[in-house]
């Protein structure tokens, strides 16, 4: 199991692409919520309302499910990285396999 977790300007978009890759069954689910951001962008400090997404799948699913987030993200630069799970209760696992066959 692995978690990929991204950023987005507001919560219709982070549920629109959550769903989206649900759909295609490139996660077998998602959470989202709201956070408070400060980055550097473009030489300046910004800070910002955004929200977050922490989509679930499998390793075999990864290569897909950047492709596809990275085709649907409406940032310039998206956050887009991956963080790997040790330890997942079996049935828990298995449940994650059979939602992204």
């Amino acid at each position: 199991m692995i978690l990929v977790y991204s950023t987005f300007p507001n919560e219709e978009k982070a549920l629109e692409i959550g769903r989206k890759l649900l759909e295609k069954r490139l996660i077998a689910c998602f959470n989202a919520f709201e956070i408070r951001s400060g980055y550097w962008w473009k030489g300046e400090i910004v800070q910002d309302k955004e929200w977050a997404a922490i989509f679930k799948t499998t390793e075999e699913k990864e290569k897909e499910l950047y492709e596809e987030l990275r085709k649907l993200h409406p940032y310039e630069t998206p956050a887009i990285f991956t963080l790997k799970v040790e330890n997942v209760l079996t049935e828990y696992m298995n449940w994650l396999r059979e939602s992204v066959l």
